[in-house]
């Protein structure tokens, strides 16, 4: 059943009313970037999504990916909707001008994923991955390197992948064996089998370009010995032309759970010839460029899944009849009330409400934070925003992707037997979702990186410009009758995060696993904070709008019930969280691992 409609309403509130997006894209210099042009951006945006891409969701779970003679053949519909996505332009938005791209702010990237991707996210990982090899070779390429491969890629007429995981080693990339042995020429052959390459074989584009990280043979054992190679699907003649196949190849399709619509593969690279992609024996911090905006691309996968669950739980819960209310009977027409009006439908359909809103809020934040980072001409407001990106990105990854699972599994709840069963789309949501949690680290590595690495290991100090950001806002609030208690609640949790971090850093002098025993409680708690800094300003952009005449006060409101709910049900989450980290690790780590 295709019901999907892009949240056009919800998207331009909270880039343009919440996060003055005009004023950020003049700010970057960006000022043609204006409410008008992006409204009608995201509306052609918003019908390629309901129109094309949303009939193909089901078809791409029901087909799968087929490997025929040696190639991927993607479900029927898939290689015509690409063309059309070329066609129109997209795949240029955000990238440079210089290599055909239209030069527009990555934020507008970010929400464009999220309208193509929401329908049908295995559709959306083909162009998705494509825009992060893009990004990389722009950063980490050669001039040449450029010339060669973005044109093709910007256009669309090929696609990207990253190649990172080996069998072997999983999230641990210090352990992988691909080898790359240089040639005279300046090239490389690779040798070595990736897996879980998503979009790494499919029939929508005339290449694939693969970003691949391995080891040169005199290279240093562990992480410090990695480089970063660009390997065609199809060898390039010096003008740029396709030549013959390179020796890359898929050997297999995972059998996977959700997603089925993408290809997920086993690569093969035999010899495969490539080029060195930034310095030799640096390949890992280069394939943070890429790996950084999947993290927030997988982000907008909870957010998508999210959205889509509950588009249909709050239809299904306005037309199902099923027994009286408590309080009265509320449809005298019927034999029964809708559902909606029962108070633990209510309470789903709210979670989901005030989830999936504050994820968006949240996405788009850390996206502005990325536009501010790249073209701010400020060197501090710079280093500023790419200290708070850092600290936001797990977040973004893992508490979106965590909190999105858990909405769309209560969408399903919300339909009761109808969930379990294909006709609503809500099984299959729920499965293509579960990969979210997974994708690019799962949420303990996430988790990790936050704690470990932008808090503790700054000393706490990338923690200062959002605390600061939040304790500016609870102040202006101060005065404001509707608000003063939800940002005294929410100054009190900042001041307990800040002296938790603290705590936990103590402990771990003492005994180091103390920060992976807090750290997914302390990433959850963290991602709770930071969208309940961002439900404040929202309700604060709500109470201002409904002072003056509005053409849609019931959406204001709306906003305002959504916030309510969030401070009183969810944000209180936050107390179990971190009485969990206070008991220490002692709890996880007294029993001997034979007595599991």
């Amino acid at each position: 059943m295709n019901n999907y409609r892009t949240p056009l309403r919800d998207i331009d509130f909270t880039l343009f009313e919440l996060f003055k997006y005009e004023q950020h894209c003049g700010a970057i210099g960006h000022a043609s970037v204006d409410r008008e042009l992006t409204g009608a951006f995201l509306g052609e945006a918003a019908r390629f999504a309901e129109e094309v891409l949303a009939p193909l969701g089901p078809v791409g779970d029901q087909q799968g990916c087929k490997l025929i003679d040696g190639n991927v053949v993607t479900p029927s519909g898939f290689k015509q909707a690409y063309q059309q996505y070329c066609d129109a332009g997209w795949p240029t938005l955000s990238r440079s001008t210089a290599y055909g791209g239209q030069g527009l702010p990555q934020s507008l990237g970010v929400i464009l994923s999220e309208i193509i991707g929401t329908p049908n996210w295995a559709w959306g990982m083909y162009a998705g991955l494509s825009q992060g090899a893009m990004h990389t070779i722009e950063i980490h390429g050669t001039e040449q390197q450029k010339q060669q491969y973005l044109p093709a890629l910007i256009s669309g007429r090929w696609t990207g992948t990253m190649c990172l995981t080996e069998a072997h080693a999983g999230s641990d990339l210090g352990l992988l064996r691909t080898r790359a042995e240089p040639q005279p020429d300046g090239s490389y052959l690779i040798t070595g089998t990736k897996i879980f390459i998503s979009s790494g074989d499919h029939d929508l584009a005339e290449n694939i370009v693969h970003i691949v990280l391995a080891r040169l043979p005199d290279a240093p054992a562990g992480t410090k010995g990695i480089s970063l190679f660009v390997v065609p699907k199809i060898q390039l003649k010096d003008d740029g032309s396709l030549a013959s196949v390179n020796g890359v190849s898929c050997s297999s399709l995972e059998d996977k759970m959700g997603i089925h619509g993408n290809a997920t593969c086993v690569l093969q690279f035999e010899g495969a010839k490539g080029c060195l992609l930034g310095e030799v024996n640096k390949g890992l911090n280069h394939m943070f460029t890429f790996m950084n905006l999947a993290r927030i691309g997988s982000g907008l996968q909870g957010l998508a899944h999210a959205e889509f669950g509950y588009q249909q739980a709050r239809l299904y819960a306005r037309e199902r009849l099923q027994m009286r209310s408590l309080s009265g009977v509320k449809n005298t027409a019927g034999p029964a009330d809708p559902i909606i009006v029962h108070p633990d439908i209510r309470r789903m359909l709210l979670t989901q409400k005030s989830l999936v809103e504050g994820i968006r809020m949240l996405s788009y934040y850390a996206s502005i934070k990325m536009d501010v980072s790249q073209h701010s001409t400020d060197a501090d407001e710079r280093q500023q925003a790419v200290d708070l990106l850092g600290l936001l990105t797990p977040i973004v990854k893992a508490f979106s992707t965590e909190a999105g699972f858990e909405s769309a599994n209560l969408a399903l709840q919300c339909l009761g037997g109808h969930g379990y069963i294909r006709d609503w789309g809500l099984e299959q949501n729920l499965r293509d979702c579960r990969i979210a949690t997974l994708y690019e680290g799962t949420t303990g590595i996430q988790a990790l990186d936050l704690l470990g690495r932008k808090v503790l290991g700054a000393g706490g100090k990338t923690l200062a410009p959002l605390i600061d950001e939040i304790t500016q806002l609870c102040r202006s609030c101060d005065d404001t009758e509707q608000l003063a208690a939800h940002a005294a609640q929410l100054a009190t949790l900042s001041e307990e995060w800040q002296q938790l971090s603290m705590h936990i850093a103590r402990q771990a002098q003492q005994n180091p696993d103390e920060i992976g025993a807090a750290a997914v409680d302390y990433l959850m708690c963290s991602g709770y904070l930071v969208v309940a800094f961002l439900w404040l300003k929202a309700q604060q952009v709500a109470l201002r709008q409904l002072a003056q005449p509005v053409a849609d006060p019931g959406f204001y409101r709306a906003k305002l019930a959504a916030a309510e709910f969030y401070f009183a049900r969810i944000l209180p989450r936050t107390m179990g969280l971190i009485k969990a980290m206070e008991s220490g690790a002692d709890n996880l780590m007294s029993l001997a691992s034979a007595d599991f």
